[in-house]
């Protein structure tokens, strides 16, 4: 079959999905050589591709980076720029910040350009992301000694559907994605597992407490429309008159990241 961006676009967001479910090196899944893929079938596809080039080596170079790869990781990051990355909030994640002193990487930064639209989308796709995991750790400590047998998924905040400015845009909404992904799978395989075991306990000795599983559900129930609420209510709007132009990023240094 012949590739597409959407077809290549999924497996980018699976191969993200796989590193973050487990870990740089998951097992049956070589996450470096499937990125390499992406950026080879990706440049076939021309001008429509580039981000999805840009993607791959932003992911290659931030695996580089965190193995302790500097030179790859920076190599990785040029060709990424080059190829319409532009996410400058992305490099001052916490990973990042080491690298700033290096001339180099004040070199690929200061080729950067994006527009004050964009730029608000970027902070607000990576404000998005740590609160997800925020709320993936609330969720796994709210539901520690629940007796019923409900399963409770994750809420997210929708995507924005704003035609951005620049498609290095679409690269941080697959991050975005890829984590609301994987952080909702690992709800779900927790919460299923509770609920065999408190289905286990209703068939092994009948000693499963009714009463408090009931109680539990619609303790459940409430946060789950709670958490629902709050994230239709983060949901990105635009500020009207935001500039479109494209300008410099923002100096090196100047971005805190989102907590």
């Amino acid at each position: 079959m012949a590739d597409t961006v959407t077809s290549l676009t999924a497996r980018v967001h699976d191969l993200q999905v796989a590193v973050m479910t487990h870990g740089l090196t998951p097992r049956g899944v070589d996450v470096v050589a499937g990125l390499h893929d992406i950026v080879v079938r990706a440049s076939a596809l021309g001008p429509d591709g580039r981000w999805l080039v840009a993607s791959g080596h932003s992911g290659l170079g931030g695996l580089a980076i965190a193995q302790g790869q500097v030179d790859q990781g920076l190599l990785h990051f040029d060709a990424a720029v080059a190829n319409g990355f532009n996410d400058c909030v992305a490099f001052h994640m916490p990973l990042v910040r080491p690298l700033h002193p290096d001339p180099r990487f004040r070199a690929l930064y200061e080729r950067m350009r994006v527009t004050p639209a964009d730029l608000d989308e970027f902070l607000w796709l990576h404000r998005e992301i740590q609160i997800m995991a925020r709320e993936a750790q609330q969720a796994t400590v709210d539901n520690i000694g629940r007796l019923d047998t409900g399963v409770s998924l994750l809420p997210q905040a929708p995507m924005p559907t704003r035609e951005p400015n620049t498609p290095g845009v679409l690269i941080t909404r697959l991050d975005l994605a890829a984590t609301q992904t994987a952080l909702r799978q690992a709800a779900v395989k927790a919460d299923f597992q509770r609920s065999a075991g408190n289905v286990s306990l209703s068939l092994i000795d009948d000693s499963w407490d009714y009463t408090r599983a009931r109680h539990d559900a619609w303790h459940a129930d409430d946060l789950d429309t709670r958490r629902e609420q709050a994230a239709a209510a983060r949901a990105f709007v635009e500020r009207p008159g935001i500039g479109t132009m494209l300008i410099p990023c923002p100096p090196l240094g100047s971005i805190v990241y989102p907590s």
